[in-house]
């Protein structure tokens, strides 16, 4: 029998965490600060809803967590150093991320910049090496991820962010910005699932499938951020609130009302679900996503 998903989640995010503490060791004397700005961000307390994604759609459809974990510690790495990024003051100048100071903060920006550089190029080399897939495999998730998280993918969507705090944004692009800032990495998580579960090619039913469902959850996750950021608190959240407000940025609260946009997020969490439940032990990911719209941090 199956695990239920808060179970699995903190097994996955343990193998996870025990993996990315061993990748991360500093390799030489004198890189031992850039490496503990590095530890610091990617070994922070965190739900790990990505490597999750990796490794459950990998048990989905038939691998196992052996050949998706370094995929999963990829990710998380690469995710890690969006958040440094993203809390430094040339963008949105957070001093406060998972109830801990910042990078920047502890750091200091010049060695919070080589953090982020060296945690996300240490993602693309955890996924070309994954010695549990063949070369193929690893080559052609590595490329999808390089692609969801470049300009065309995260990056492009922190572009469309930033210029949005300068010029309004109207609801066609606010849904493209987040689908490529917070969407694209979730996607990616799903497909690496996949590729190390030995599927090679994205136009497999299977790859959309997964792709569908986490587009969906991406969706819905950042109309929940949007509202935790307006009606929670500092401790709760484990970050600073009102943060758009403050950045009077464009959100989902920009066009709809907080019952409107929860209302918006159960109907993406639907269909999330829906583009997975005909494959057998699919609860666990269904589970899952309901969880992510009922979070409270």
């Amino acid at each position: 029998m199956r695990n239920d998903w808060k179970t699995q989640m903190k097994i996955n995010a343990s193998l996870v965490e025990d993996a990315l503490a061993r990748y991360l060791e500093t390799p030489d004397e004198d890189l031992s600060v850039l490496y503990e700005a590095m530890r610091y961000s990617a070994l922070s307390e965190g739900k790990r809803i990505r490597p999750f994604l990796v490794i459950e759609f990998c048990r989905l459809f038939g691998g196992t967590a052996k050949e998706a974990l370094p995929f999963a510690c990829a990710i998380e790495c690469v995710h890690a150093s969006s958040l440094i990024h993203d809390d430094m003051p040339c963008m949105d100048n957070d001093d406060l991320r998972r109830g801990k100071p910042t990078n920047h903060v502890v750091f200091g920006e010049d060695i919070a910049l080589l953090a982020g550089d060296a945690l996300i190029t240490k993602g693309y080399e955890l996924a070309a090496r994954n010695p549990f897939v063949s070369p193929e495999i690893a080559l052609g998730a590595t490329a999808m991820l390089l692609k969801n998280a470049g300009g065309f993918g995260m990056m492009g969507g922190q572009q469309i962010d930033l210029l949005g705090e300068k010029n309004p944004v109207d609801f066609p692009l606010l849904l493209k910005m987040h689908a490529k800032k917070t969407g694209a990495l979730i996607i990616a998580s799903a497909l690496l699932g996949c590729y190390a579960a030995g599927i090679a090619s994205e136009e497999d039913e299977r790859m959309r499938d997964a792709a569908l469902y986490a587009e969906n959850i991406g969706l819905a996750f950042q109309v929940i951020d949007d509202i935790l950021d307006a009606t929670s608190d500092d401790i709760t959240l484990g970050k600073r609130v009102h943060a758009d407000e403050r950045m009077q940025k464009t959100t989902f609260l920009t066009e709809m009302s907080v019952e409107e946009a929860f209302t918006y997020a159960k109907q993406k969490t639907e269909a999330a679900v829906s583009a997975i439940e005909k494959y057998e032990n699919s609860a666990i990911l269904a589970d899952f996503a309901k969880y992510l719209l009922e979070r409270k941090k």
